[in-house]
């Protein structure tokens, strides 16, 4: 049992469950919009257990796909399967319970987060191959996150408002953007063994450059979305601090200097899914 057990703390830090922060604010704050205020706990319980479950589910996924390119790779040799931590087999159990809780979840909501719970593990899963495909892999982790804010509006509402697929736009946006970014650490590497990215196929400096427009255009849809929902001052002010985060998350990396990554990747984008969700929950509390 022991050893199942550290087996299982090693999966949990390789797969950064700690950082299902950055889609989850923006499913809760889906969650509070459609149910205009906060909904019975049992909805929000299972909304959380679906959330985390679900990118457990693809981020185990996406490093069982990847183990052989990792091992390939000199920044990510040191990963779990390929480092001898894990075997493929206990990431591909750890992966079948992961998505097994999702359905549960997802049956325990409403009928149609269960039927459409196929649809978002083919995304959640699919997106582990697109760099083999495409150098717009990009989006498709965009939208692997994306989906969280809609997920979160049918959990509640039982039906999709054409309103909240803006939100969806805007953290496909958010999320690709920011992925672009971390991607460029692989640059030389991607080039080498032929893996698909915008970095490996237009360089690091245009790469920056589509990131920052990406990231521009995410906040397009987030002011769409303010005057969609009728945004009051505390709601306007947290699409303003985004923006404020966003500008200061690109001031610590450069094309020709990546050494704070991790506290632009990791560190920064949690912060701003908070600040998004605490700064429209207040709206939302002061407009009562």
């Amino acid at each position: 049992m022991s050893g199942v057990l550290k087996r299982i703390g090693i999966t949990l830090e390789m797969i950064k469950w700690e950082h299902s922060i950055f889609a989850l604010p923006f499913a809760l704050t889906a969650m509070l919009l459609a149910a205009r205020g906060l909904p019975a706990w049992r909805t929000v319980i299972w909304i959380v257990v679906a959330m985390v479950s679900a990118r457990s589910a693809g981020m185990a996924f996406n490093r069982w796909a990847d183990a052989d390119l990792d091992a390939a790779n000199p920044r990510t040799s040191g990963r779990a399967i390929p480092a001898g931590l894990l075997s493929r087999q206990f990431v591909l159990g750890f992966i079948v319970v992961a998505v097994v809780v999702f359905l549960l979840a997802a049956s325990e909501l409403n009928r149609l987060t269960l039927f459409l719970s196929p649809v978002v593990l083919i995304v959640l899963l699919g997106y582990s191959y697109l760099k083999r495909l495409t150098r717009w892999s990009h989006l498709g982790l965009g939208l692997a996150l994306g989906l969280a804010p809609s997920a979160a509006w049918i959990a509640v509402r039982g039906s999709l408002d054409p309103r909240i697929v803006v939100l969806t736009g805007a953290v496909t946006l958010w999320v690709a953007g920011f992925d672009v970014l971390y991607a460029c650490q692989d640059f030389e590497h991607d080039r080498r063994v032929g893996l698909h990215s915008l970095p490996q196929s237009i360089g690091l400096t245009a790469s920056f450059w589509v990131a920052r427009v990406m990231h521009l255009a995410m906040l397009g849809f987030l002011i769409w979305f303010g005057v969609l929902f009728h945004f009051g001052a505390a709601g306007w002010a947290g699409v303003a601090a985004v923006g404020l985060l966003l500008a200061y998350e690109h001031s610590l990396v450069s094309p020709r200097d990546l050494r704070k990554m991790n506290a632009a990747f990791f560190t920064m984008n949690g912060v701003i899914a908070m600040v998004f969700l605490f700064f429209v929950s207040a709206d939302l509390w002061l407009r009562r």
